[in-house]
């Protein structure tokens, strides 16, 4: 190995070392990039390729659509629009066995398509059903795994900000994204309300049918509730989204008529107040700040990581593997699950990613080269949305034990368990049928 080569696996370590103990990946990131480059290929190339890589990223037209879309999913949430869908599917749904499994999952659904933010989805849903589902009797393993994996579904259903950032990392248009995740992402959706639904009928104490008094007496009482709780959210939904698959508008585009539409409703519902806007703005731009901090600096070590060598060192070591393509597949799927541990998606796509995709391009998997780089990159989606459900790190069991107490961490785990086996089957199925991925897209064309 050269000096090089050798200073580029020590680059990948020390990067690794670093954010175990605790250190900010962004400026971990760019600090790494700055002294390993500049003792491998020199001070001022490496100052050269932080500049253009810098000044390359902020000129991304898809970039600005993730402050709109994060602020969209702020605004629905400050707005109350997720407690008003919640208690609007609770009605509806209010007869059958499970009903509020299936209004928890419905409305993580919903409010999928109008936020990305995991913790927000998941601390909203846990504030609303974790008290109803206590005092319903309803199974508080069941109940801790629904809300946990329904408030993930917002970083693989569109329009995830998730995919948003993907896109670009990956080099294919977002709203091919879009559609190459949407199908997967309903379809696991109703995975786990059948899972939800088969037990409570099985069962009828996991999730018993509400009682008559808690239940909105006629139908037009219900009908008003759909039309008013859950009608405008999702017209607005179909909206940004539509006019994105369709490709009537850009990404940025939409989700700037999304961010206007959901401050609309939240005035229509009278819920815009200052306070509201400021707290949604000053949510937005840290969550913003965060991200965007982070797409530059995993540019700027990805580019002097590739220029030491890098890559070509780990692409050359898994390619090597005596295994076939697939198998190499199933390799990197098992690294990104284990790195979704300690790090969050952010760091997973726009550090890691840029250096597994050289290696799945040369996989012969029987597929075009878009068509791979769609199905892989929903593979990742949900992969890292799995990584929210498996301990011991499990970001949204704190989530939800912060804000439901008289569930334990323990107990939570065990609920959230239960649906990751559902998206582990799930992401296998995915690995051997890609057309469940790839119909969409083709359609779309």
């Amino acid at each position: 190995m050269s000096f090089n080569d050798i200073l580029s696996v020590a680059m990948l370590g020390g990067m690794l070392a670093f954010i175990f103990v605790g250190f900010p990946i962004a400026f971990t990131l760019l600090f790494i990039a700055l002294v390993f480059g500049s003792t491998g290929i020199g001070v001022n190339i490496t100052f050269s390729l932080a500049y253009l890589q810098i000044f390359g990223t902020m000129k991304d037209d898809i970039l600005p659509a993730v402050p709109l879309f994060i602020f969209m999913g702020y605004m629905t949430e400050q707005a109350g629009l997720m407690n008003r869908l919640f208690g609007s599917m609770r009605q509806i749904m209010a007869p059958l066995s499970g009903s509020l499994f299936l209004a928890v999952l419905v409305t993580a659904t919903i409010f999928a398509m109008a936020t990305g933010i995991v913790g927000a989805a998941v601390t909203v849903l846990g504030i609303m059903a974790g008290p109803m589902m206590i005092k319903a009797g309803y199974d508080a393993k069941l109940s801790a795994g629904a809300i946990a994996a329904g408030g993930t579904l917002g970083i693989l259903i569109p329009p995830s900000v998730m995919l948003v950032v993907m896109g670009p990392t990956l080099g294919v248009p977002v709203n091919q994204l879009y559609g190459a995740a949407m199908a997967p992402g309903f379809m696991l959706a109703v995975c786990y309300a059948i899972y939800c639904v088969a037990r409570s009928y099985i069962n009828p104490r996991v999730g018993p049918i509400l009682p008559i008094e808690e239940r909105v007496g006629s139908a037009i009482e219900i009908t008003r509730e759909f039309v008013v709780g859950v009608l405008p959210l999702c017209l607005l939904i179909v909206a940004t989204l539509g006019s994105i698959l369709s490709g009537l508008a850009t990404p940025t585009e939409a989700a700037s008529c999304g961010a206007v539409g959901a401050t609309i409703l939240a005035l229509a519902y009278r819920k815009l107040s200052f306070w509201t806007l400021k707290n949604a703005a000053v949510a937005t731009v840290v969550t913003s700040s965060m991200v965007l901090l982070l797409a530059v600096a995993s540019n700027v070590f990805g580019a002097v990581f590739t220029q030491l060598g890098g890559a070509a060192i780990i692409t050359d070591v898994v390619t090597s593997i005596p295994v076939s393509d697939m198998w190499k597949l199933v390799i990197i799927m098992v690294i990104i699950f284990a790195l979704g541990w300690p790090f969050e998606w952010p760091a997973i796509v726009l550090v890691f990613l840029p250096i597994f995709t050289p290696i799945v391009l040369q996989l012969d998997l029987g597929m075009t080269k878009p068509e791979l780089l769609l199905w892989f990159g929903v593979l990742v989606a949900v992969n890292l949305q799995t990584a929210y459900l498996s301990p011991p790190v499990a970001m949204s069991a704190y989530f939800l034990r912060n804000v439901v107490p008289q569930w334990s961490l323990k107990l939570i785990y065990r609920g959230m368990g239960q649906f990751m086996v559902i998206q582990i089957v799930f992401l296998i199925a995915l690995l051997m049928w890609p057309s469940l991925v790839l119909w969409l897209p083709s359609v779309l064309k």
